[in-house]
């Protein structure tokens, strides 16, 4: 006859429970796991797929009781490292939409949006046509590859212990949204520098030639120089999302790290 303690019972819960919602928080959050098109239960699916691979390797704390309130307070905590971690990626995704964003309203297709299913509301179409070809190259690069090694090593950076988390991570992760928006207005530069240029001779025109109607050819000349820029600066999109996906790898490993206290 088989029989178990309730504390062997309390540790294989705890085993499989607390690090599927870590995994759980991240697949919430991180790019291409997140569509909102990949319905739930097959997220929750593969978390648990996940969790069976991972929790075996894994050295729990024996006293930890799921239905305790320290277990209560352990799984919150690894919901939020989930959610930080998944977060630290997904915000590449979000400067690429809002690069394309901006630079769609200068192009003059501020008015042109498409309903976006990863976000679940109506974006320009700019913005959404780079975050579409920003996923594909992510995963051209093997980018879903290294955000589960990079899950995988967080249960060794950062274990399933009581220890409170350090709230320095979130310090980092704020500087990270900063310095990824500040890329977003790099990316359209190219775009936003074409376009002044144009709009200024486009002024030059108009005085030299009042007759000359602008309201006419202003916008077909906008809407063709600012596509001509797009397509070539697609040769360096690649490159530069490579760079910035390591770089986002880095800082969620970072993330980890500090939100254990080092």
């Amino acid at each position: 006859m088989i029989s178990f303690t309730t504390a062997q019972l309390n540790l294989w819960i705890a085993t499989f429970l607390f690090p599927l919602a870590r995994i759980l928080g991240f697949v919430a959050t991180a790019p291409i796991l997140s569509n909102r098109q990949i319905p739930r239960d097959i997220k929750v699916a593969f978390g648990v797929v996940i969790t069976l691979a991972v929790a075996p390797t894994l050295n729990l704390q024996p006293d930890i009781e799921p239905g305790s309130a320290m277990g209560i307070f352990v799984l919150f905590q690894q919901i939020v490292i989930g959610l930080a971690m998944g977060f630290a990626m997904r915000l590449i995704f979000t400067a690429v939409e809002m690069a394309g964003e901006v630079a769609g309203l200068q192009i003059g297709l501020g008015f042109a949006s498409f309903y976006d299913p990863q976000r679940g509301s109506f974006t320009p179409v700019v913005g959404q046509f780079l975050g579409i070809i920003a996923g594909l190259t992510f995963l051209a690069l093997d980018g879903h590859l290294y955000l589960l090694a990079g899950l995988a090593e967080s249960f060794q950076t950062l274990p399933i212990t009581t220890t409170p988390i350090s709230g320095s991570a979130f310090h980092t992760l704020a500087l990270w949204g900063g310095g990824i928006f500040a890329f977003a207005l790099q990316l359209s530069l190219p775009v936003l520098a074409v376009l002044l240029v144009t709009n200024l001779a486009m002024g030059i025109l108009s005085r030299s030639a009042p007759q000359v109607n602008l309201f006419a050819i202003g916008f077909p000349i906008t809407l063709t120089v600012g596509f001509v820029i797009l397509a070539l600066t697609m040769g360096y999109f690649a490159p530069l999302l490579d760079q910035l996906a390591h770089q986002g790898l880095d800082t969620m490993l970072r993330v980890t790290r500090q939100l254990n206290g080092h």
